[in-house]
């Protein structure tokens, strides 16, 4: 048998519980957006691995791999690869209109037989030739051990997709033959680089930020569809999977039993094959891009992971619009939540929800940047849940700013004068001019005026809120929020150090003679001073919201929280740079 793989699971990040269900997190440095290859033209191979699990576990599994190396990689990452195999399989990027062509070939163990790919959504342009090396199956072509199959189609159609094997599927799908494909819109509209996108890309490019969103064939990039509601800043896919290592077990023996017999050495032996019982089925691990918490949370093309190279840990900052892509590539329906705001659904399978009759209406001034466009009304309905069903996709848009918080999380307090600042060291917070920045509300109420500022995109009704009056700041003395005694938690393992975005803002949001009562000191203080020595990278000071499904036991590996389908949505001050690069 294959040793386990002993990489410590321990959950390493330090988490502290704030207000709004909010998460301070201090995180290593993480790398995600949408990475794939692109085509039109994709050579891939079906085979078999082991999968790394958190628990020590390397499972036996099949997946797609690249045959050869791809023609280019989206977006490009310093370190992305194609290995031979990999769970999900490669994510196929195309543009709209263009012509398709993925040719399979069946390198899975003769006992598995034939495998196959489908594509739902797509009207196939090949044809069966039904021989032996390309027999005609239930649903689709299928390759013979050995062989190659082609399948062609248009992408017609722009959004998320999934493709799978379309040969018993109950078993070639549980072992990870499935992956996705992301059509991009033909032409971008005009307003996804005007308004609110195009001051974030003014800040994108001040704190020297690439941009990672994936690019189409004619270099357009910022939507998901031709629609003026589908822009976005920034893109995540994330593909939902169970697995029964039961299942994986009996294949791997049967295998490995079929393998030192002999039986499969003569092509079409009758006793060369599974008999892998599927029912009942009992999923102990709930995968996320084919990894469960922690590991969800490592670097894409992480070496620990030879054939995971996708990882679920989405960035972003105040302001930012986050294409969400999502696809249930199991057998259970995953009760997926979002915290921090609901997920505005574009559409489901490609297909965008639409007021009825498609009815052209003028979008007025909005987060998209889309006063006076005319085109048919989006019905996108907030979701508390993003239900993830089997076999369906969904692109949804996550917008979040900390409107409402009611305290100020960039902590801005005006610098003191004459001898306040006396015995102070050099650099300190009220010394800093971003302790002094203001909050110019445009009609939105946010402060988009200066997108070099690190409070772009602040809510200026919170401006120069303290989340402390008074130590300890429970609500009755001031609030607006009840803190614990930070002289319990400031040495806890999972106390982060502030309720403030960016590495200067709890200082800035409060002075060293606040505990002294003296008078020349601001009235707003705070005693939730960060505990630098626990920021990992040290520049960051972000938030992190639970992302997870509700189903509680899908939070676990094998019983054990945490694990399975959880990870964080981490929003970081302007400050602190997201790379994706790596």
């Amino acid at each position: 048998m294959r040793p386990k793989n002993m990489k410590s699971a321990t959950f390493r990040t330090k988490l502290f519980l704030a207000p709004v269900a909010a998460t301070l997190f201090l995180a290593p440095v993480s790398f995600a957006a949408a990475p794939g290859i692109t085509g039109p033209t994709f050579s891939l191979t079906a085979q078999q691995a082991y999968l790394n699990m958190p628990d020590g576990n390397a499972v036996y599994s099949w997946g797609y791999g690249c045959n050869g190396a791809p023609t280019a990689f989206q977006p490009t990452l310093a370190n992305q690869t194609c290995p031979s195999m990999q769970v999900p399989g490669p994510t196929l990027i195309v543009t709209e209109g263009q012509n398709v062509t993925v040719n399979l070939i069946n390198q899975l163990p003769a006992a598995a037989g034939n495998t196959s790919i489908l594509f739902p959504g797509f009207v196939l342009t090949s044809t069966c030739p039904n021989s032996a090396a390309n027999p005609q199956g239930l649903l689709t072509c299928e390759a013979a051990p050995g062989q190659t199959v082609t399948y062609t189609f248009t992408a017609s159609a722009p959004g998320t997709h999934a493709y799978y094997s379309g040969t018993q599927g109950d078993l070639q799908i549980e072992m990870g033959l499935y992956g996705a494909v992301i059509v991009l819109p033909s032409s971008i509209p005009a307003n996804c680089t005007a308004g609110y996108h195009a001051l974030n890309a003014q800040a994108q490019a001040h704190w020297s930020e690439a941009d990672f969103r994936l690019t189409n064939a004619s270099g357009g990039k910022g939507a998901a569809y031709e629609h003026p509601g589908s822009c976005y800043d920034r893109e995540y896919l994330f593909q939902w999977a169970e697995m029964d290592q039961r299942i994986h077990q009996q294949a791997d023996a049967q295998v490995r039993a079929t393998i030192a017999s002999g039986v499969c050495a003569t092509a079409g032996n009758p006793g060369c094959g599974l008999y892998v019982q599927t029912e009942p089925y009992h999923p102990a691990y709930f995968l996320i891009n084919g990894r469960s918490m922690p590991d969800l949370m490592d670097p894409n093309y992480a070496s620990e992971y030879p054939h995971q190279p996708y990882n679920g840990n989405p960035h972003m900052h105040p302001g930012e619009l986050v294409l969400v892509r999502t696809i249930g590539q199991g057998r259970w329906e995953h009760p997926f939540h979002e915290h921090a705001n609901h997920v505005r659904i574009l559409s489901r399978d490609g297909n965008l929800f639409l007021t009825s009759n498609s009815t052209p209406v003028t979008y007025t001034s909005g987060l998209n940047g889309d006063a006076g466009v005319s085109a048919p009304g989006l019905a996108g309905h907030l979701m508390f849940n993003t239900d993830t069903t089997p076999g369906e996709s969904f692109d949804g848009i996550f917008y979040y700013t900390g409107r409402g918080l009611n305290w100020d999380p960039y902590g801005h307090h005006p610098p003191l004068g004459g001898s306040a600042n006396a015995g102070l060291p050099a650099g300190d917070a009220y010394g800093d001019p971003l302790a002094t920045l203001p909050c110019t509300p445009d009609v939105n109420g946010y402060n988009s005026s200066t997108p070099t500022a690190v409070n772009f995109m602040e809510w200026c009704q919170d401006h120069d809120k303290p989340v402390q009056v008074s130590p300890f700041g429970d609500v009755p003395g001031g609030g607006p929020a009840t803190f614990p005694d930070p002289n319990i938690f400031t040495n806890g393992a999972w106390y982060g150090g502030s309720p403030y975005l960016g590495p200067d803002a709890s200082l800035r949001a409060s002075h060293p003679n606040c505990a002294t009562g003296s008078t020349s000191t601001p009235t707003n203080c705070t005693d939730l001073n960060p505990s630098n020595v626990q920021a990992n990278p040290p520049s960051e000071r972000g938030w992190a919201f639970m992302w997870h499904s509700h189903n509680e036991r899908e939070i676990t590996t094998n019983n054990v929280f945490p694990g399975g389908m959880l990870m964080m949505m981490l929003v970081d001050s302007r400050e602190f740079v997201i790379d994706e690069s790596k």
